[in-house]
C-alpha cells in the first residue's frame, strides 16, 4: 500500500510541476490531443501504459 501511495504522490508532484511551470504548454498538449482521433488517443494511451509497465518491470527485475 505504501508503494501505491508513493507512486500516486510522485504522479501528483510531476503533474503539479507541469501545471505550475508551463501552463501554456499544457494547453498546447490538450489542443494536440483534441486534434487526434479517438483511435490515435487510444493507441497513445496503450503505448504509455506499456512503457510504464516496462519501466516497473525493469525496476523490479534489475533494481
Amino acid at each position: 500500500m505504501a508503494m501505491l501511495l508513493t507512486g500516486l504522490g510522485l504522479v501528483l508532484v510531476i503533474e503539479g510541476l507541469a501545471l505550475a511551470l508551463a501552463p501554456s504548454r499544457i494547453e498546447q498538449a490538450l489542443d494536440a490531443l483534441r486534434a487526434m482521433s479517438a483511435g490515435q488517443r487510444r493507441t497513445l494511451g496503450l503505448a504509455t501504459l506499456a512503457a510504464g509497465v516496462a519501466i516497473l518491470w525493469a525496476l523490479r527485475v534489475f533494481g
